[in-house]
């Protein structure tokens, strides 16, 4: 499976279990999968549903700080994928 470097989480707020993620490159949007990277952190899934200041959106591009809910823990600093067809 290609990957492309889309961006990095900036902060993870574990009692909720969602991923500040701030996208450097590329778009996102709902339905596509997600690969989180870092020392301890391996987690691939689809984006269920993402929110940028608490709205709802269905797409987002670079430049955007968005959260995503995450089905593991992921850490600050945490490289993020999106996965390629």
């Amino acid at each position: 499976m290609e990957e492309k470097k889309i961006g990095e989480v900036i902060k993870y707020f574990g009692k909720i279990g969602v991923a500040a993620i701030r996208l450097s490159e590329g778009s996102l949007k709902v339905g596509d999968t997600i690969h989180l990277v870092g020392h301890t952190t391996d987690v691939t899934q689809m984006v269920d549903s993402m929110q940028i200041e608490n709205q709802n959106v269905q797409e987002a591009g670079p430049g955007a700080d968005l959260g995503i809910k995450t089905k593991e823990k992921v850490r600050d600093h945490d490289v993020v994928y999106k996965v390629l067809g």
